[in-house]
C-alpha cells in the first residue's frame, strides 16, 4: 500500500503529503507541495534510497500550490524531470505570474511563509495528461477546481489529490475543500460518481494518507458536500461557517489545528459563497 510522503508543512505533521510511485518510465511523484516543503520531500525520498535527480516524472492533480507550487523548482534543480497536468494547468505552470497575482490577493503578506518561490517550468518539460500517463489511468476530476484530474494506478489506487476531500489519516471525517475561485458542486457530483464507477481498492490522499473504506468515503463526502452547499445558501456567515465547520471536527474527534493547516475553513467558506452568488 502506498504511503504519503510527509512534507511537514509548516512545522505541522499530516497536513500536506505527497507520493512516490513506480511506474512504467521509473519513479514519479503524485503532486509535490509547495516550495517552502522541498527540504522535507528531499528528506522523504532518501528515506526510500532516492535523490531528486532519480524521479523522472511529475504527476500533478491540479495547480494550486499546495499540490504544485514546487513544480518550476524541482525542474530548475532537475531539468530531465517531466511534469504532467491537465491543458487548463498546463500555461500556468510555464507562466504562473497569474497564478502568482491571485493567490497573494488571497493569502496577502503570508504567501512567502506559506508557499516561498513560484518559479516557472519550461514548456519543454509539461506535457498535457491524456487518458494514460506513464502507465496510470487519468481522467478529469473537476468540482474542487475545474483543471482538476486523478489518476487510477493498476493496483487500484486512486491518487485523488482534492477530489476525494481532506481526511486525515487515521480519523473518518471526510472535508469537502472548497476554496475560490472555481468550486462547483454539481461537477463535484459528477465527479463522486465517476470515482465510483470506477471502482478503485483505496484513495491516496494528499491531506492526508490512504483511505481503504472508499464507498463510505466518497458517500460521506458527498453528503458534506451538499450540507455546506445548503448551510452557505441559506446565507451563514463566514464566522458561522467556521464555527459550524470547528463544532463538526470537534464533535468526529479530529485534530482542528491540522485541518486548520490542511484546508482552512475560512478559504472553503469563500469558494462556496462565491459559488452561491451565482446560483
Amino acid at each position: 500500500m502506498p504511503e504519503p510522503i510527509e512534507l511537514h508543512h509548516q512545522g505541522v505533521e499530516r497536513s500536506i503529503g505527497c507520493y512516490l510511485l513506480d511506474t512504467d518510465d521509473g519513479p514519479a511523484l503524485f503532486d509535490c507541495g509547495p516550495s517552502t516543503t522541498i527540504a522535507a520531500l528531499k528528506v522523504g525520498l532518501a528515506a526510500e534510497g532516492l535523490r531528486l535527480v532519480d524521479i523522472r516524472h511529475l504527476l500533478l492533480s491540479h495547480i494550486h500550490l499546495d499540490h504544485a507550487g514546487a513544480a518550476g523548482a524541482l525542474v530548475r534543480e532537475h531539468p530531465a524531470l517531466q511534469v504532467h497536468v491537465s491543458e487548463i494547468g498546463a500555461p500556468h505552470l510555464v507562466d504562473p505570474s497569474r497564478l502568482e497575482r491571485s493567490a497573494r490577493r488571497l493569502y496577502g503578506d503570508s504567501f512567502d511563509t506559506l508557499w516561498g518561490e513560484l518559479t516557472p517550468v519550461p514548456e519543454a518539460n509539461v506535457h498535457v495528461v491524456g487518458d494514460v500517463v506513464v502507465g496510470l489511468a487519468c481522467f478529469p476530476t473537476p468540482g474542487h477546481a475545474t483543471h482538476h484530474v486523478s489518476y487510477l494506478d493498476d493496483d487500484g489506487t486512486l491518487y485523488a489529490g482534492d477530489a476525494a476531500g481532506v481526511r486525515i489519516q487515521p480519523g473518518r471525517y471526510v472535508m469537502p475543500p472548497t476554496p475560490p475561485p472555481d468550486f462547483d458542486l454539481e461537477a463535484w457530483q459528477r465527479t463522486i460518481d465517476e470515482m465510483d464507477r470506477r471502482a478503485p481498492e483505496r484513495l491516496a490522499l494528499i491531506h492526508f494518507g490512504v483511505a481503504d473504506d472508499p464507498q463510505r468515503h466518497l458517500a460521506d463526502l458527498r453528503l458534506e458536500l451538499f450540507d455546506w452547499a445548503e448551510f452557505v445558501q441559506g446565507g451563514a456567515s463566514e464566522e458561522e461557517f467556521i464555527a459550524y465547520g470547528r463544532a463538526e471536527l470537534a464533535d468526529a474527534g479530529e485534530d482542528v489545528a491540522v485541518y486548520d493547516v490542511a484546508m482552512p475553513l475560512w478559504q472553503s467558506y469563500r469558494g462556496l459563497a462565491r459559488w452561491a452568488e451565482t446560483r
